[in-house]
């Protein structure tokens, strides 16, 4: 089957310059206004329908007769991160934050590849229209980095407006080496929770702390206390990762600040570690602020990414597919990654299986020498080939491997 969707040499080369451009001109999460334009430009020219869902996510609905109906996703926002890769087509855009601030922008996860892929995919797909039938619905997703666009787009009616799809598939480009998969069967990526908390206590004269209730002092009893949920709560067969990112508390040495905040991110791989950890979290700020003397904190959730499962079943279908595709030594089996995806939210929304995976970007050179630049450091730059033409197979692949198909 691989050789009907083999890309020529004009065909990479297209490839590779929608890669450039995109990679050039990143924007931030809920914001990829232009980005969203181009796509829908390349489903239009096309003959694709599309519509837009969640603000800025497209939705491209490739009909050809009877048969399946997939799903395949590709997230599209960028980060605030200043690129420092030396690329010629290194992003210099800029981006302004929710508070108005302006910062520079880089695709600096890698989502730049994952538009890349679909879109390639999609055009294939067009080519080739005689070899398969049944529907795929092409989902360019905003706002991954912030849990935002998924919900957004299911919210904003995607599975009213668009056919509900059997199985949706989706992908990231990761540190591995380049033309490499890794697939897992089960969990895959974790939950994610992020809080801002806010301490209060009382301003006082530095010299005169016995007038004060020091916010400071509370909030580091509560950031070393949080390190013991899970050394101490969670089995040391469970996974559970409790972050303190940011503290902020005062304006001069001398002034024992009114308030002191800071920010959290707590993982986890299941419910029946996620709901303790997240108990225990809030049992001790509302402890260590009681035995301070504070009012109890603030505590505000800022953004929930949900658990990523794999469909077991599918997964291993999946599995072989990619095996005959790529080669047995290229597809790799993985253990579930600490990190998070907002992914998941679109097949649990309708209740259908989902398959994600990760897809190499560096050299066996690269990962050899242990200093590969990862995900969201202003040097992640993958090599171009054949991490895109992986990337592009691995969609077809899974695509196919559903559809009704002939020789």
């Amino acid at each position: 089957m691989t050789s009907t969707w083999t890309l020529s040499d004009d065909q990479r080369t297209e490839m590779h310059d929608l890669y450039r451009h995109l990679h050039a001109h990143p924007e931030l999460s809920m914001q990829e206004h232009r980005t969203a334009e181009l796509i829908e430009a390349a489903l239009s020219e096309l003959e694709i329908e599309s519509l837009r869902c969640g603000g800025t996510g497209v939705v491209g609905i490739l009909r050809n007769g009877d048969g399946p109906v997939i799903g395949f996703r590709a997230d599209t926002d960028g980060l605030p991160i200043q690129e420092d890769t030396g690329a010629e087509y290194a992003s210099t855009d800029t981006g302004a934050l929710e508070d108005g601030t302006e910062v520079p922008v880089m695709h600096g996860c890698g989502h730049d590849t994952h538009i890349t892929a679909l879109l390639t995919a999609a055009r294939a797909l067009v080519r080739m229209r005689e070899q398969w039938s049944g529907t795929v619905v092409l989902m360019f997703q905003p706002g991954e980095e912030t849990a935002a666009g998924s919900r957004a787009m299911v919210d904003d009616g995607l599975w009213d407006r668009a056919p509900k799809p059997e199985v949706i598939y989706g992908q990231h480009v990761m540190p591995g080496i380049s033309g490499t998969v890794r697939l897992t069967a089960g969990p895959v990526m974790s939950y994610a929770d992020s809080w801002r908390v806010t301490l209060r206590g009382r301003q006082s004269h530095g010299s005169q702390p016995e007038n004060s209730v020091d916010p400071i002092v509370l909030g580091a009893h509560i950031v070393t206390r949080l390190q013991t949920v899970v050394s101490r709560e969670i089995s040391a067969l469970q996974s559970a990762v409790v972050t303190v990112g940011t503290f902020h508390a005062g304006l001069k040495e001398n002034i024992i600040p009114a308030t002191a905040e800071f920010t959290l991110n707590i993982r986890s791989l299941d419910d029946k570690v996620r709901e303790p950890v997240l108990a225990a979290v809030r049992r001790i700020i509302s402890a260590e602020a009681a035995a301070s003397g504070a009012p109890e904190p603030e505590i505000e959730e800022l953004y929930r990414f949900p658990r990523n499962l794999n469909d077991v079943d599918e997964t291993e279908a999946l599995r072989e597919h990619m095996v005959e595709a790529l080669g047995e030594d290229k597809v790799i089996t993985g253990k579930p990654f600490m990190g998070s995806e907002d992914f998941g939210t679109l097949a649990e929304s309708i209740g259908v299986p989902s398959v994600f995976w990760f897809f190499g970007g560096f050299t066996e050179e690269q990962m050899a020498a242990d200093d590969v630049p990862v995900n969201h450091s202003p040097q992640f730059l993958p090599v171009m080939e054949p991490t895109l033409s992986t990337g592009y197979a691995a969609v077809m692949t899974a695509v196919l491997s559903k559809l009704s198909t002939s020789s």
